[in-house]
């Protein structure tokens, strides 16, 4: 007879494991189905995220910012280094500790939760049964009364730049570098594409993108995008807009073929970075028989509560519509484990914050500018810059800049951007005012420490009403 679950999920990265846990703190039975791998072999829960994606790459674009630190300007703060080096596999090495330290940590919380950890494949088939086929053995059958699906997304590849793993690699090989190439091609200047890029400048790359559409960081409010490309720019980050892939050659060196608006040119580079998206991992995750939706573009179907067309089978995560984040997922993880509870989970769309882990960092929450102009809703905004505050000016982090955006005739924050030092924090103050439907006033009557970044929130909400102190309105 099939072992049986009251869950089972199939992906242990943020979405699956955090729906796995959240299951278990409500008293369900659950066993949880993975089949990643870490580079030594062993597997490893977390997902892409956690071995592969954010936590890695966060651990690297933090070793780059030291090393950037020391070299360029602790000697502002009066501190003289010299005789600097640089360690690239011991920073490797540290990168990869760190995540071995978190899928531990996850093991632990299965562990404490009473959760059955399977390494190995996960299919759907009919009924609810899910066929399970470790590492090494045969496959086996179980039985669920209801299973959640969060197999998560891979990398896009493209004709125009097969990986070969050694000098053209996708994010995940752009973690394993073992030195500092001179020349640094990416293709691609989104999420991940910027967060590579940055991290090997910082270390002493020249770094050219290559992105193919005409505008910069499109789903970015337009004034923070204008001066992030700024900082970039000045940074050493060369951003090519309009630049179109159509091949690369391999030589001594790497010739990448590209079209722009001026027509046909090339770019010599050492390696490079494929980064132009991701797609779901939706590859044999259920077989025909089961009759699980999926929509032209491998996404798992879903309605607004994570309910597939499949009676108590769920979908969360980077395998169905909505942003590719780890927090989204993760929150969609928990909305489907109280369901199933017979609670009322719920996800606000509306207040998911963005971040982008450059220096300085982007982070937004709510509309753009530009979106709600086209949506034809009033509003009225208002900015305020870090270099106008004590604390960023302390930190020698005056770049950047706070961006409040409300309705016109009720005041309701609609948006908020930010680009500067500490981004991704900061933001955070605007998703709870959002989340509780907080005006530009409110932001603007509260009070925010002084001296400290926060007060650049606070005087952007101000400035909504042109009522800003520390700047001429």
């Amino acid at each position: 007879m099939a072992k049986s679950f009251d869950v089972i999920v199939i992906g242990a990265g943020p979405a699956g494991y955090v729906g796995a846990i959240r299951c278990a703190q409500l008293g369900l039975s659950v066993a949880v189905i993975d089949e990643f791998v870490s580079k030594n072999g062993e597997p490893a829960p977390g997902g892409t995220c956690l071995n592969v994606g954010c936590i890695p790459s966060k651990a690297l674009l933090d070793s780059s910012e030291q090393f950037h630190r020391v070299n360029e300007s602790l000697h502002t703060h009066g501190i003289k280094v010299q005789g600097v080096e640089l360690d690239v596999p011991t920073m490797i090495s540290r990168k990869d500790q760190v995540v071995k330290d978190m899928t531990g940590g996850i093991m632990q919380l299965f562990k404490a939760n009473k959760i059955t950890w399977l390494a190995g494949h996960g299919k759907l088939l009919e009924g609810k049964k899910v066929e399970f086929t470790p590492h090494s053995g045969k496959p086996e059958t179980l039985q669920a009364e209801n299973v959640i699906l969060a197999t998560g997304s891979k990398p896009i590849s493209i004709d125009a730049a097969p990986l070969d793993g050694e000098r053209i690699v996708d994010s995940s090989g752009a973690l394993e570098f073992t030195e500092v190439p001179k020349r640094l091609g990416v293709i691609g200047a989104g999420v991940i594409g910027l967060e590579m890029g940055s991290v090997w400048n910082r270390l002493g790359s020249k770094v050219v993108l290559l992105e193919a559409q005409d505008t910069f960081l499109a789903p970015v409010d337009s004034r923070v995008a204008k001066d992030a490309f700024r900082q970039f720019s000045k940074q050493g980050l060369e951003i090519r807009l309009g630049a179109r892939v159509t091949g690369v050659k391999s030589g001594k060196n790497l010739t990448v073929h590209y079209e722009d608006k001026d027509g046909k040119q090339t770019l010599q580079v050492d390696k490079l970075i494929v980064a132009v998206g991701r797609r779901p991992s939706t590859d044999s995750l259920a077989a025909d028989d089961a009759n699980l939706l999926l929509d032209e573009r491998g996404f798992v179907h879903v309605d607004e509560h994570c309910q597939t067309n499949l009676p108590g089978v769920y979908a969360v995560g980077d395998v169905v519509r909505g942003p590719m984040l780890a927090h989204k997922g993760s929150e969609e993880g928990v909305m489907v484990a109280e369901q199933i509870a017979g609670q009322k989970g719920h996800v606000n769309y509306d207040t998911i914050p963005w971040v982008i882990y450059t220096h300085p960092e982007i982070a937004w929450v709510g509309r753009t500018e530009q979106s709600l102009k086209a949506a034809g809703v009033p509003i009225k905004s208002g900015t305020f810059n870090f270099g106008a505050t004590g604390r960023a000016r302390a930190m020698e982090e005056s770049g950047g800049l706070v961006k409040v955006i409300a309705h016109a005739e009720t005041d309701r924050i609609l948006g908020v951007h930010i680009v500067g030092p500490m981004a991704s924090e900061l933001i955070a103050e605007a998703v709870v005012a959002m989340e509780f439907a907080a005006s530009a006033e409110d932001l603007a009557r509260i009070i925010h420490a002084h001296p400290t970044l926060s007060e650049a929130v606070h005087e952007a909400a101000l400035s909504v009403e042109k009522r800003a102190i520390h700047k001429a309105n």
